[in-house]
């Protein structure tokens, strides 16, 4: 299954994780308005495609302004966002998420995946010590994330419970 970054947000939210507000855009007019209604400087509008690396391929943009946020929406929406994950044809950008700018003390990643091996859901998080490093993290240091391996189908024991790392 795959969703986007502000669909797996309102899931969070619905389970009481607490999210930035964001509010969906389709276009450069809604994104204005979206900034207007969060009213914090700055907003970050945030391409929706499935697939990582969206800030280093420009589909991540902090704006000062409503009217900036609307230019920045002008200019991601209906471009080809090229990253590591699509390929060099991209993915085009028909969805933005307007999301308040909040200071970052310090940042996760968490994901479940599917191990192929066992064909069950894994758990993996991993703190990442700064922006620039976020990318090596995920790719090239695996003895710094967490995995959980789960049965679907068996309630887990404390001795399942434990967070190895790999």
């Amino acid at each position: 299954m795959k969703i986007h970054e502000y669909q797996a947000k309102e899931l969070l939210k619905k389970f009481g994780v607490p999210v930035p507000r964001g509010i969906v855009a389709h276009s450069p007019d809604e994104a204005y308005q979206a900034a207007k209604e969060l009213a914090c400087v700055p907003v970050v509008v945030k391409a929706q495609i499935h697939a990582g690396g969206r800030g280093k391929g420009g589909g991540v943009k902090l704006a000062k302004s409503p009217e900036q946020a609307r230019e920045i929406a002008r200019a991601m929406l209906g471009m080809k966002l090229v990253t590591h994950q699509t390929g060099p044809e991209g993915r085009e950008v028909r969805v933005l998420l307007v999301e308040e700018g909040l200071p970052i003390d310090k940042e996760f990643y968490l994901g479940i995946v599917l191990d192929r091996a066992s064909g069950r859901p894994v758990f993996m998080a991993s703190a990442v010590r700064s922006r620039r490093a976020s990318s090596r993290l995920r790719w090239g240091c695996p003895a710094r994330w967490c995995r959980k391996r789960r049965s679907s189908c068996n309630r887990s024991t404390r001795r399942t419970n434990r967070w190895t790392r790999r």
